[in-house]
């Protein structure tokens, strides 16, 4: 992850960050909704399946979508973001 967006290291966010940057609490982070926009990479993984679901901002939140659309409504670069 670190070289694919060119830093040195990455760690994990800490709950007050994830909630600052996304407005959401971890455990249900949409991809999108966001107060600002998020660089965002969608691992190639996923593409390997018709339907994915992604969290709905709300950890007892999900929704249907697929890759294409994930890219598509996150803005996001495809990448092989690996482990």
């Amino acid at each position: 992850m670190a070289e694919l967006i060119g830093v040195s290291a990455v760690g994990r966010a800490d709950a007050r960050s994830v909630r600052e940057w996304t407005g959401q609490a971890i455990g249900g982070v949409a991809p999108v909704g966001h107060p600002s926009p998020i660089r965002t990479l969608v691992d190639t993984w996923l593409d390997k399946y018709d339907e994915i679901w992604a969290a709905g901002g709300h950890p007892h939140t999900v929704f249907p979508t697929s890759y294409a659309e994930l890219i598509r409504i996150t803005d996001g670069t495809p990448a092989d973001v690996g482990e």
